[in-house]
């Protein structure tokens, strides 16, 4: 009876240690858009934000995902080193760093930039935290050694830190009215939709170089 015993405590323990090991997997991917109003959805509707309809892609490609929006709307390179430790919560696997439009449109010196973006890289891989770095160019207007400075940041910083890089966040979008909002810098819903679309790729390599990714 002592043995019968034995094997149904050791038949239930296999059990609990199954259920356990499928409810770890079963947990989603957890992505972070930390950004400013490109991420946060500025002018746009519900649903119709690039962080709602990147998650709604993934689900569509068959990915367990989680794509919560931390964009603020006017946020610098300042202002998102500043949330960033509150901002990218325990437990996020990927995040999808998109900051340094407003720095540019304020011409702020591209060395304040690359140094915010640095220290907010450097901080990510100290947490183990895989990032997605999302580059922004420069408006011709501000000049050509401003535009090569700040252009220069993205690749550059990418490199050091060795992480996945998306070089235009509104490739395909600028410059295109059809796909903007009235001030002609923000995407409409339309825009969204073709960034999401060629982002994509690029998310998915970046979520299958996780361990146990989606």
């Amino acid at each position: 009876m002592s043995f019968k015993r034995q094997i149904a405590a050791g038949l239930i323990l296999f059990l609990a240690v199954c259920g356990a090991i499928s409810s770890a997997r079963a947990e989603p991917f957890k992505i972070v858009g930390f950004g400013d109003s490109l991420m946060a959805g500025f002018g746009l509707g519900p649903g119709e934000g690039f962080t709602d309809k990147l998650q709604a892609a993934l689900r569509a490609k068959g990915h367990d995902v989680i794509v919560a929006n931390a964009g603020v709307s006017g946020d610098t390179t300042s202002g998102g080193l500043a949330r960033l430790d509150w901002s990218v919560p325990d437990g996020t696997q990927l995040v999808i760093l998109e900051l340094g439009a407003n720095d540019m449109l304020r011409g702020v010196s591209p060395d304040i930039a690359r140094k915010n973006l640095d220290e907010m890289l450097g901080k990510l891989k100290q947490r183990k935290i895989a990032v997605l770095l999302a580059g922004m160019r420069a408006a011709p207007n501000l000049g050509a050694d401003y535009q090569t400075a700040f252009d220069a940041i993205f690749p550059d910083l990418a490199k050091t830190y060795d992480v996945a890089l998306y070089p235009f966040f509104l490739d395909g979008v600028a410059g295109q009215p059809g796909l903007q909002l009235e001030d002609g810098m923000h995407p409409n819903a339309k825009g969204v939709d073709q960034m999401v679309e060629r982002i994509l790729p690029t998310v998915e390599k970046a979520i299958a170089a996780v361990p146990g990714g989606a």
